[in-house]
């Protein structure tokens, strides 16, 4: 496999028509040099022939990724060059990077088998993981771990001799892409007892930021950047939702606890939080808006953030600064999936115009349709599902399919044909 940038066969033409493409047409590449990745992955012909024959509401397995990248110690020993990242308990959401047109992944474990703060990156023609930064040293539950050689306190942070963050957490859903800045954001809101850890490092710490923890990962140059926002910001809450939105040129924060009300926007050049007092007041905006551990997406055609938590729906105008609670299932309707970010994903299916939310607790598959405010769910023909329960999950737009990587065994459903 050559390691140098762009497909050999281009991808642009496979917004999946179906059937009648041919595969040497599938993709017709038109981004520049400097919007591509740094690796050339050669397409493989026995996936783009499965993909260009994929009809609607079908699902095929692909086949088996390579996994790539220079694997230092710590990924060899939890053999992440055999497996590639695989879920990672609360951390599960993957982010399509369009000018890359390839997914990133980042994110902690719970515990065990690890917590690292490794980065990868997924390409759906050559199926291949690709390691874009490999782990530092594995950090424990609540501390940094049994070796914190690779840690230092610098600036008032707890980082990596590398430049990565030593306090790695979950993502829940405060991961998102912004295509602006060609920049993975992710909000890294752990428990780590950091004033202990300073103290043992030999810092003060009382010289320790204890503002929101957003860090940045630079897929081009596989740098980090840890952001240093003075007041006012929010409260980096557990289970938070971070999403990029192009109509308000930032990444809103939200949150729905006891911790804080609200909703905020990140301005990435100023570094700075602005509250967008949402709903216009606390008590609405509490009956209103969703609690933690929500999963969705934005919605670039109704210009919406769509959000699923447990069995409620809701939907953010970021035009008008509202949410809505638009629809109230229950566990036994039989009409409504349970949405949780360690249980599921979901996501904008760009061809049809709804939401494709993949339940892995139970194995399912659900389409929400956001006008006419129903979910349905779905019976793919063709190849199940696999079922292993590390599974990770996104929607590749240029594809038109929604992938699942168990692994390093990669399944696509296609929902509607374009």
């Amino acid at each position: 496999m050559s390691l140098d940038n762009s497909h050999s066969t281009d991808r642009r033409a496979f917004l999946a028509c179906g059937p009648a493409i041919a595969v040497g047409s599938v993709f017709a590449r038109s981004s520049s040099a400097a919007d591509t990745p740094n690796e050339k992955l050669d397409s493989k012909d026995a996936v783009l022939k499965k993909l260009a024959s994929l009809e609607a509401n079908h699902a095929v397995l692909l086949g088996k990724a390579v996994v790539v990248g220079e694997f230092n110690d710590t990924a060899r020993k939890y053999e992440l060059h055999k497996t590639g990242p695989r879920g990672r308990d609360f951390t599960n959401k993957v982010c399509w990077a369009p000018d890359r047109k390839r997914a990133l992944f980042c994110g902690a474990n719970h515990a065990v088998p690890h917590r690292l703060n490794d980065v990868w990156e997924f390409d759906l023609p050559s199926l291949t993981w690709s390691m874009l930064y490999a782990p530092d040293l594995p950090r424990g539950y609540a501390d940094l771990g049994k070796d914190t050689s690779d840690v230092e306190f610098r600036d008032g942070l707890l980082m990596t001799k590398r430049g990565g963050p030593a306090v790695i957490a979950h993502t829940w859903w405060g991961l998102t892409y912004d295509p602006r800045h060609k920049t993975l954001l992710f909000m890294n809101t752990w428990v780590t007892e950091q004033k202990k850890a300073v103290q043992a490092l030999g810092g003060d710490p009382a010289e320790l930021y204890t503002g929101p923890p957003l860090w940045a990962f630079y897929p081009t140059t596989r740098t980090r950047k840890p952001f240093k926002a003075v007041k006012p910001y929010p409260v980096a809450i557990f289970g938070g939702m971070l999403e990029y939105i192009p109509d308000l040129g930032g990444s809103i924060w939200h949150t729905n606890n006891w911790q804080m009300h609200g909703t905020w926007l990140h301005d990435y050049e100023k570094d700075a939080w602005k509250d967008l007092k949402a709903n216009g007041g606390e008590a609405v905006f509490e009956k209103a808006s969703p609690e933690p551990e929500q999963i969705g997406y934005y919605d670039p055609k109704r210009k919406i953030i769509v959000v699923h938590r447990h069995y409620a729906t809701h939907h953010f105008d970021p035009a008008k600064l509202e949410w809505k609670a638009v629809r109230a299932g229950n566990k036994d309707d039989g009409r409504t999936p349970y949405g949780h970010d360690a249980r599921s994903v979901f996501y904008h299916d760009p061809v049809s115009g709804h939401g494709l939310l993949a339940q892995f607790e139970t194995n399912t598959l659900w389409v929400y349709d956001p006008d006419a405010v129903t979910w349905t769910k779905l019976t793919p023909a063709g190849d199940p599902m696999p079922t292993g329960g590390k599974r990770l999950a996104y929607v590749d737009p240029i594809a038109n399919v929604l992938v699942v990587m168990d692994g390093v065994t990669i399944w696509a459903y296609r929902y509607k044909a374009a």
